[in-house]
């Protein structure tokens, strides 16, 4: 049984030249819409930082185990 020869070739098909400009434009797009993404989160978690002093205030009524240990627990920022 002979060999066929690939005939087919398409430099600029998408598995050529255009297929890898495709795939870099989608990657260097992700990269861009995290990056712009990652920059608001931080710019907005800048503006409204935790303030841990309910918590670091004083530690005097936090016991071993108890429920009320939750009114001196961690809250998400406003």
């Amino acid at each position: 049984m002979a060999a066929t020869e690939n005939t087919n070739r398409a430099v600029f098909g998408l598995n050529g030249v255009t297929g890898m400009l495709i795939a870099t434009v989608l990657l260097l797009s992700i990269l861009a819409f995290l990056t712009v993404w990652g920059i608001g989160v931080q710019q907005g978690s800048a503006s409204n930082y935790y303030d841990p002093t309910p918590i670091t205030g004083s530690l005097d009524n936090v016991k071993a185990n108890s429920k009320e240990n939750a009114n001196f627990a961690f809250v998400d920022a406003k």
